[in-house]
Formats: C-alpha cells, sequence, structure tokens
C-alpha cells in the first residue's frame, strides 16, 4: 500500500507548528515531512514524533540565508566551508530523529554563471555529502524544482538531475520527484517516473495540483494514474503531501483517504 506523509510547513498552517503533528496523526497519516526543523528544537519536535507515533521521512539541509534570498549552497562557488556546516548540521539532526532522507538544495545560479560553470562543484560537494551522510547511515536527495516558482535554481530537470547522480555515484543518493515541479517544467511523468524507477534512482515523491499547488485532486494531474503507476513500480517510499490546502487540510483529504489510517474511535 503506498504511503503518504505530511509536510508540515503546508499543511495544518492553521495550527502553531508543534501542534500539526497532533492534527496530522489524527488524520491517519503515519509519517511527516519537515522541511526546516532547525528552529522548532530538537527535543520538542522528537517529543511530538514519539508522542503520536509519527515517522519523521524527510527534512532539508539549510539552505544558507533564506530571508536573504538564498535557496541552498550546494552549487555556490567560495561557500563550501558553509555547505559542509549545513550538511553535517543536517546529518546530526536526522540521526537525532531516526529521519532517513535529507533533501540537499543545489542553490540559485550565480549571476553571470551557466550550469556548466558551476556543474562540477555542485557534484563535488554531492559526492562529500553523500559519504558522510552513507556514514551515519542516512541517504539524500536532489530534486528538480520549476523556475517559475524559484527564478535562477540550478536544478529543473529530471534528465538533468539523473545525470547528476549517475556523475556522484553514490548509492546513498536519490531523485525526489515532486510531480508539481515536473509536471510546470515538462510534463511527461509517467514515462519519467517509469526512467527514474527503472534505474533504481526514485528516492521520494511529492504531489501537489498544477497549476494551484492545491490539493490533487484537481487541475492538470491525474493524480489517481500516477498514483496507481507507483504502486505498480514497487514503489516503497513515501509521498510527501506538499501542497497548500485550498480551504483547510482535514476538509480536503477526500482524495488520501484510502492511503490513511482509519480514524481512532
Amino acid at each position: 500500500m503506498l504511503k503518504l506523509a505530511a509536510n508540515l510547513d503546508w499543511l495544518y498552517t492553521e495550527l502553531p507548528f508543534l501542534d500539526r503533528f497532533a492534527a496530522a496523526a489524527r488524520d491517519g497519516f503515519s509519517a511527516v515531512e519537515i522541511l526546516f526543523p532547525y528552529a522548532h528544537g530538537l527535543s520538542a519536535i522528537r517529543d511530538c514524533l514519539l508522542a503520536q507515533r509519527l515517522q519523521l521521512v524527510l527534512l532539508n539541509a539549510p539552505p544558507g540565508d533564506w530571508a536573504a534570498g538564498e535557496r541552498g549552497l550546494a552549487c555556490l562557488p567560495g561557500r563550501e566551508a558553509d555547505f559542509r556546516a549545513a550538511i553535517e548540521q543536517a546529518i546530526a539532526l536526522a540521526s537525532a530523529l531516526a529521519c532517513p532522507r535529507i533533501h540537499v538544495m543545489a542553490g540559485l545560479l550565480p549571476a553571470g554563471a551557466e550550469r556548466a560553470d558551476v556543474q562540477p562543484l555542485y557534484i563535488s560537494n554531492l559526492r562529500w555529502a553523500a559519504e558522510h551522510a552513507a556514514a551515519a547511515g542516512l541517504a539524500l536527495s536532489i530534486e528538480p524544482i520549476n523556475g517559475r516558482d524559484m527564478p535562477g535554481y540550478f536544478l529543473n530537470r529530471q534528465d538533468h538531475a539523473l545525470e547528476i547522480i549517475d556523475a556522484v555515484g553514490a548509492p546513498n543518493l536519490g531523485l525526489q520527484m515532486d510531480w508539481y515541479h515536473c509536471q510546470i517544467v515538462e510534463g511527461d511523468l509517467s514515462h519519467k517516473l517509469r526512467r527514474a524507477a527503472a534505474a533504481g534512482r526514485l528516492a521520494h515523491v511529492q504531489v501537489a495540483a498544477v497549476p494551484d499547488r492545491g490539493e490533487p485532486d484537481q487541475g492538470e494531474l491525474r493524480v489517481e494514474h500516477l498514483l496507481a503507476l507507483l504502486d505498480e513500480l514497487g514503489y516503497q517510499g513515501h509521498i510527501g503531501c506538499e501542497y497548500k490546502p485550498r480551504a483547510g487540510t482535514s476538509a480536503g483529504l477526500g482524495w488520501a483517504r484510502r492511503y490513511l489510517k482509519p480514524a481512532a474511535a
């Protein structure tokens, strides 16, 4: 059976952050994602996970100075020390929270640079990160992100991500395929799912509607087809619900009920 994870930075935003764990558990989720858990406190998050019997399945490595516009450090020349410190921080937190996977954001292309200019650095940084994550028993993922929502982001396409993963050559580095971003940039999701799965690179999936990024029961994507295809492909990972609810998280979960635990009596 396919497994869903509630992204607690996108769902239940009507509640204080630490109250979202209980809300997700009440709705039948057994797993959650957190983009950047660093400001919320290790002990508080661990207590919430334990109290609600939830598994944290994905977190992001620190992306640099988000308020100043940074969206990752992996492709930024001159920031190698900052990148390594961020990875070490993420590994420590993921280990403490029993989170198996860390998403490493690539970053924005430096002004005047071409992708070919910084790709060797990106690969080198990912190779270093993958080696250190493996030593802690953790996996990493990279995610193509569309340039409409994040202009200038280094990694936009699925084939480019697979090329990077092959170049890094680390068994614990995989593809994080967000159907929202993929549909906006290139479409052809069924073929791309099959290709990533056949290559053994499909590590994590996320879902949202296109074009409004709401629940995936409206818009351009046929989510029932894509979920059935994931099941056919034998996908064993989680599907992150990284979308903006249109009218309240719980009210919008009709599409997902078959994949969630029944509500407690």
